[in-house]
């Protein structure tokens, strides 16, 4: 369990501004951003590589920032995708002009959120590349590896990218290294206990007295597969045979990672390797620089892993290379003589222009802001649910999320000024933000999809509200790639973009319509409890998932209930008005 902590919502927060007042020697914390680069900045003439996703890990990601390792380090919550305006933020300080490589484990709302930032800087004249880290066997057949998860074999690939970054690789080069160590890399965890959230009282899941979980995730996942608890050497054994198992021909050379996740410490970590050495030396492995100890955590869960990457003579190279960070160091990293001069990034500080607004969109913008409050109040009180049932097949925080989007997304409707495509764009930014994940970035586009379909000027109708739904939730499953059935929120999206269409062709008023539709939405989203997902942290656990409604599809159901609420109630007070000004004419 988590014990020091003040508010549970700025943990992240805390944990972050402590990391900069102990380490300002390797570190510079990034205004703005939550995140850091190397101490004094971006290297001139230095391919930049930015590393990161959910914070709760450490020392990944912030702990290897320096020399020979990371050049930024950019964390979301616990657990949770950095939103794309942070990743954004840190890869433009990390940029020495050589271009950028960034680094993820293979999750969707890591995907989604470093695409749109990677967009977004090569729109700015910055090279961008992405290699994301598919080490875990356990979440997807061979033949699916880019299905995989990333897990404690992102600090092999992680360490080998950086050290040919500092090298003087270039571009090209680092980002096909990169993707070669990962693709020599495979890792196989246990876990004996689930992590504990700050301020929760109960860990995201428990594995039954006397028994381990194999198929572990790093984000307070369950494994996927129950067994019998066993001794040190028979789980040496079985972490073995099952990465040999997709051992590439002609393989010797390795490096071997064995990671504890948290509360399985070190002298149990010892002994585990003590078992596992000389059954890959018998299996004719040369382990080469071997690390144990904890190096990609998952808070205090109990359970621990094993990674290897399959060496040639390149590879290993690199990962022999020194590297000097605060939670790792190898040999005597010497001050660099190909990149010596540290480059200042400024801030953009360029107001994007708005257009006035006419009083009918301004109006319009009034709903929307009530709309957005009724959005984070409804998740602040169904916050605890949405975690629960995120927590059966996936990493608890949904809720958590939710609540930190909805909440900035209302704060900055309420601070806006204008028409509703304004109102609803500063709502989407913020939401997309603050939650970060896969659930922050979609509703943040759909937010501000909604809102430019509407514009600042155009009169809000019926017919252009619906239109506006309609645009944003296709463009939404362009954006997310996923398909009906996959299990996620478009499951009861589009059931309600179908029923608001339909409803809306019938002739009735936007309010009627909204209701009728979420209703559908609401059962639509009971209805994923048969599904199997296919995409997103749940898929490795799909068994277990089934049952168990979509949490996203749950949340989908209660803004749109509450938003027709916001809607109803402007149509009462609209018919009032008109009552009144019928009277007194």
């Amino acid at each position: 369990m988590t014990h020091v902590f003040n508010d549970p919502a700025d943990f992240k927060e805390d944990v972050l501004r402590g990391f900069a007042l102990a380490y300002p020697h390797y570190v510079d914390r990034v205004p703005g951003a939550s995140g850091f680069v190397r101490a004094g900045g971006a290297l001139e003439g230095k391919v930049g590589l930015v590393i990161g996703g959910g914070s709760g890990h450490y020392p990944s990601y912030n702990g290897v920032v320096g020399t020979g390792f990371a050049d930024g380090a950019v964390l979301g919550d616990i657990f949770a995708s950095p939103s794309a305006e942070q990743v954004y933020r840190i890869a433009r300080a990390a940029n020495g002009g050589a271009g950028i490589v960034l680094g993820f484990g293979n999750y969707a709302g890591d995907r989604l959120n470093f695409k749109v930032a990677a967009d977004r800087l090569i729109a700015e004249g910055i090279d961008t590349r992405i290699v994301y880290v598919t080490d875990d066997v356990a979440s997807a057949a061979p033949d699916e590896q880019g299905k995989r998860r990333g897990i404690a074999g992102t600090f092999t690939v992680y360490k080998i990218a950086g050290a040919a970054a500092e090298a003087g690789a270039d571009l090209d080069e680092v980002e096909r290294v990169m993707a070669a160590a990962n693709a020599a890399t495979y890792s196989f965890g246990v876990a004996f206990d689930g992590c504990t959230l700050p301020g929760a009282d109960e860990p995201l899941f428990h594995v039954a007295e006397g028994k381990m979980d194999f198929g572990l995730g790093i984000h307070g996942e369950p494994g996927i597969s129950s067994v019998d608890s066993m001794s040190a050497s028979e789980l040496a054994a079985t972490l073995v045979e099952k990465v040999l198992a997709e051992r590439p021909a002609g393989t010797a050379r390795a490096a071997v990672v064995v990671n504890g996740l948290g509360a399985t410490k070190y002298e149990e970590l010892y002994a585990l390797f003590g078992g596992i050495a000389p059954l890959l030396t018998d299996a004719g492995v040369e382990i080469v620089a071997p690390e144990v100890g904890e190096l990609v955590t998952s808070l205090d869960m109990a359970g621990c892993s094993l990674s290897v990457t399959w060496l040639d003579e390149e590879l290993e190279r690199y990962w022999l290379a020194p590297a000097d960070t605060a939670a790792f160091k190898r040999g005597n990293a010497a001050v660099s003589t190909t990149f010596t001069k540290h480059r200042q990034v400024t801030e953009d500080v360029t107001a994007a222009a708005t257009e006035e607004a006419t009083e009918d969109s301004i109006a319009a913008a009034a709903i929307a802001r009530s709309a957005v409050l009724a959005i984070s109040e409804t998740i602040e009180e169904n916050k605890d649910y949405l975690g629960r049932i995120d927590a059966i097949a996936g990493d608890g925080d949904h809720g958590i999320g939710m609540s930190r989007g909805a909440r900035a997304a209302a704060e900055a409707a309420a601070q806006t000024e204008g028409g509703v495509q304004t109102v609803l764009g500063a709502a989407g930014a913020a939401f997309g933000d603050k939650a970060g994940g896969t659930s922050g970035i979609l509703w943040g586009l759909l937010l501000d999809g909604v809102g430019k379909s509407l514009g600042n000027t155009d009169k809000v109708t019926t017919a252009r509200v619906v239109e506006a739904v309609r645009q944003a939730a296709a463009d939404l499953q362009g954006f997310s790639k996923a398909s009906l059935g996959d299990k996620t929120m478009l499951d009861a999206l589009f059931p309600f973009v179908d029923s608001l269409v339909a409803e809306a062709d019938r002739g009735r008023s936007l309010a009627t319509a909204w209701s009728t539709a979420a209703r559908a939405c609401v059962d639509a989203a009971e209805a994923t409890a048969a599904l199997v997902p296919k995409i997103g942290r749940a898929r490795p656990l799909a068994e277990r998932s089934v049952g168990t409604p979509d949490p996203g599809a749950v949340s989908m159901g209660m803004i749109v209930t509450a938003i027709g609420t916001v809607l109803d109630e402007a149509a009462v007070e609209g018919s009032a008005a008109a009552t009144a000004q019928t009277s007194e004419v």
